[in-house]
């Protein structure tokens, strides 16, 4: 099978490296790909906003199969482009990809289906926004409704936290992501993500994580799109899969079926585990990011098989073995993430990788040689272990062997399940 993978991210190095495994795989390109990737897959200097670029190029290299990693060209409808040009595609449509590019919609189907999440109000002026918040009182959860990299939500403990949160986003910080605002309930538990794929009809349950957005030890400072993750989540129970899959995944893809939406691709919850159980934060419509880095490290299967089955229609013909070992990332970020950084420092070393570790690349770059940091969120130093306390430790190691002088990280990730074992 030959194989197109869009996107750059530390994502899509993990998923180029377990794509490259499979036995059914003939070819592998990406586009635009990045330093770690070109280990793994051809790379295509290619447009991967332009719709029809990537439509010509698939026609023009005999491709079979596009994965599409980040949500942007989702939501932008490349797998519809795709799709009605004949090329077999892992993604959902536009209309499907608004379970994550507009949280307002995703809010709407869980009130239409009876989904578990907190209650909510949609608003698209502030003062009406400032009004309603006044009138629920702190803490309160505010929303930017569309796309904006994982940091368009306020978790506001206070009233002022959150008005000003309000002003964020209709003074244009989020761009159009903020036009339309949620304002909804905070719900209280520990988090967790959960990951299924999906064919319009069938679920496949994947496994779960747990993600750090805070940028800082013990989970403080600024939202970022994450700091580190960790999977198994022992949040996660089988009762709490169980329970997941039965009152809001399988409800979620008959109520896309029946709004004419049928959704195919991966389903990532963002959960709260309450006290009343498990209740949905947010829908993302792609892996998430770094929490595939460690579900591909855990992932026995053919990911290609899976990821195929899913765009076909026939998952129910398939399923996912797991390594029982849990697996650990770090991010290395540019000092400043997640505000302003430095660009195009040097990385003068990585550490060699071993059968329990993987470096996977995010915002890098190649230039004259010399391997570079371009992002805010540069590397995910990922390893496995017989606990996740065991994985910490193998995975700080091999961080502490990366030679880079523009770097930082949490050194804390996992702290929650640690913490668990040791009791």
């Amino acid at each position: 099978m030959r194989v197109l993978l869009i996107g750059s991210g530390g994502r899509e190095h993990a998923l180029a490296w377990k794509l490259a495994q499979s036995p059914l795989l003939t070819a592998l390109y990406a586009a635009p790909g990045n330093p770690g990737i070109a280990e793994e897959a051809t790379l295509v200097d290619l447009d991967t906003s332009d719709n029809g670029a990537v439509l010509a190029f698939c026609r023009k290299e005999a491709i079979d199969f596009v994965v599409v990693g980040p949500e942007a060209p989702l939501v932008a409808g490349l797998a519809d482009t795709l799709r009605e040009g004949g090329i077999t595609v892992f993604g959902p449509s536009a209309a499907a990809a608004q379970l994550e590019g507009s949280k307002g919609f995703t809010k709407d189907i869980c009130a239409k289906y009876s989904i578990p999440t907190g209650a909510y109000q949609r608003f698209t002026d502030a003062e009406p926004a400032k009004a309603y918040i006044r009138e629920q009182g702190a803490p309160i959860v505010i929303k930017a409704d569309g796309l904006a990299a994982g940091k368009g939500v306020t978790v506001a403990m206070t009233l002022d936290e959150a008005l000003d949160a309000v002003d964020n986003c209709f003074s244009g910080t989020f761009g159009a992501a903020g036009a339309e605002v949620v304002v909804e309930a905070y719900l209280d538990g520990e988090e967790a993500s959960f990951f299924c794929l999906c064919d319009g009809k069938t679920a496949l349950a994947l496994a779960s994580a747990q993600d750090h957005k805070r940028v800082g030890d013990g989970d403080t400072g600024p939202n970022t799109g994450g700091m580190g993750a960790y999977s198994p989540a022992p949040v996660m129970t089988a009762e709490m899969v169980e329970r997941t899959m039965r009152e809001i995944i399988e409800p979620t893809i008959a109520g896309m079926a029946d709004s004419g939406h049928p959704f195919t691709g991966v389903l990532f919850a963002g959960l709260m585990i309450t006290q009343k159980g498990p209740e949905l934060i947010e829908y993302n419509v792609r892996f998430g990011d770094p929490e595939c880095q460690v579900l591909m490290m855990r992932l026995k299967s053919d990911l290609l098989q899976l990821l195929h089955a899913a765009a076909t229609g026939t998952l129910s013909a398939v399923s996912a073995e797991w390594r029982d070992e849990a697996a650990l990332t770090v991010v290395m970020a540019s000092k400043g993430y997640p505000g302003s950084f430095e660009k195009n420092t040097p990385i003068t070393s990585l550490p060699r990788e071993e059968a329990a570790t993987k470096v996977f690349h995010a915002g890098t770059a190649l230039r004259d040689g010399q391997l570079i940091a371009t992002g805010g969120r540069v590397l995910n130093v990922t390893a496995t272990g017989a606990t996740v306390s065991a994985a910490q430790e193998t995975a700080y190691a091999a961080l502490d062997r990366v030679e880079w002088d523009n770097g930082f990280c949490r050194r804390d990730i996992g702290w929650q399940a640690v913490e668990r074992e040791k009791a």
